[in-house]
């Protein structure tokens, strides 16, 4: 593969170092304060999602009892609606934690001053980016074939 750079300009690159001005510190922290916040209502989420697919077989299954019209499938969807709230839950749960250690890896680093550590954080900031665009990707790819499958549904009627 040919590389498209020239090698003095490759050296150039390599030799860049950016340097914060204050005004870009400051956007900077308050980002980390607010990605922080986020992150915490984010993992609080998970959690209420995790506590509901725990209780939603339960709930399910008093409904089917109360309604005897629903027999077994009261519980049954108890079962599927449990699953997919902590599947859910689980992938949720990456970008959340990928935000929160963005956020206190920047609010650690401008605390100690200490580059590697903002380095680190921006890893992170990468990988919650990554994790949300792959799944964006995936989410439209699944409306796509929906799309596709009614189309031929409607067809084929």
């Amino acid at each position: 593969m040919e590389n498209s750079l020239e090698p003095s300009e490759e050296s150039l690159i390599d030799n860049f170092e950016l340097q914060l001005n204050e005004s870009a510190k400051g956007f900077l922290k308050e980002t980390a304060k607010w990605a922080y916040f986020l992150s915490i209502l984010g993992f609080i989420g998970v959690g209420l999602m995790v506590v509901l697919a725990v209780f939603a077989g339960t709930i399910f299954g008093v409904i089917g009892h109360m309604m005897p019209g629903m027999g077994m499938f009261g519980s049954g969807i108890g079962i599927v609606i449990s699953i997919f709230y902590l599947l859910i839950a689980a992938l949720y749960f990456f970008p959340v934690y990928y935000l929160y250690k963005f956020a206190s890896n920047a609010k650690k680093a401008f605390l100690n001053i200490d580059s590697e550590l903002l380095s680190t954080s921006f890893k992170y900031l990468k990988s919650h980016y990554k994790f949300i665009g792959i799944m964006m990707i995936s989410i439209m790819c699944l409306y796509g074939l929906i799309i596709v499958f009614a189309v031929i549904a409607a067809i084929a009627r």
